[in-house]
């Protein structure tokens, strides 16, 4: 087991290089990790036989690994048994930038973008563990009252994971960028923020009277940000991680 230490920032290649605007990217794990972390949807886009593919789908993080899942009657996600290139990529909206002119109207948004050979998950312990993290992770603390996943509910579900090999994060934030020029036009200009929050809990109708919304839900209140929700519980997710081991 190698114990030594990671470096702080990913490498950097012509593929994962920013190009544009590049003094907004960052290559480094403590700028990627939250962005990855704040999201419950990622793409994933991927090329079979010279046709490309790019899916929506619910990811998680542990450690430098990623992992999503789906269907195992899915004929693109077989073709990833012996290994894929793939491109992993996780957006948030933030603001809308609205300037004096087209050219400078904008978005304030934090993007990751991680490549990496996506490849299913053959072990049965690893898979079990994975299937386990993908409600730990985002409700941490509510595998503990579910019924165990059957056979038959595990054969249908494949899980794939992917070891980040290179990373780049890309935000913008702060005001609009207009030319000072066009600062005395009498037009509105600045920032119209963007944000996802959570509504009011609605209970199942089928679930038995008496039984109260769960107190390790508490974080999960309405009018909460989803992204910072989302970054507690990747937080108590990788505490019990630690614990346990």
């Amino acid at each position: 087991m190698n114990d030594q230490p990671k470096p702080e920032t990913f490498p950097v290649t012509p593929r994962s290089r920013v190009k544009r605007l590049h003094e907004r990217g960052s290559y480094d794990r403590a700028a990627i990790y939250p962005i990855l972390d704040a999201a419950l949807l990622c793409h994933v886009a991927y090329v079979i036989d010279g046709q490309p593919y790019c899916t929506p789908t619910i990811h998680w993080r542990d450690g430098d690994r990623l992992y999503w899942h789906g269907s195992s009657a899915s004929r693109m996600l077989r073709h990833l048994k012996n290994g894929t290139p793939v491109c992993l990529t996780v957006s948030h909206l933030d603001g809308l930038v609205l300037a004096r002119s087209g050219f400078h109207h904008s978005a304030n948004y934090r993007s990751a973008m991680c490549f990496g050979t996506a490849r299913i998950l053959d072990d049965p312990d690893e898979k079990a563990n994975a299937l386990k993290a993908v409600v730990e992770r985002f409700y941490p603390g509510r595998t503990a009252e579910m019924r165990a996943d059957q056979l038959q509910e595990v054969k249908a579900t494949m899980v794939i994971g992917m070891e980040i090999e290179e990373a780049t994060a890309k935000v913008r934030t702060g005001q609009v960028g207009d030319d000072e020029a066009d600062f005395a036009l009498p037009v509105w200009a600045g920032i119209i923020p963007v944000s996802t929050v959570l509504g009011t809990p609605e209970t199942s109708p089928q679930v038995p009277e008496g039984v109260p919304f769960p107190g390790y839900l508490a974080g999960h209140r309405e009018g909460r940000r989803l992204d910072e929700v989302l970054t507690e519980a990747q937080a108590k997710y990788e505490a019990g991680r630690r614990n346990v081991s």
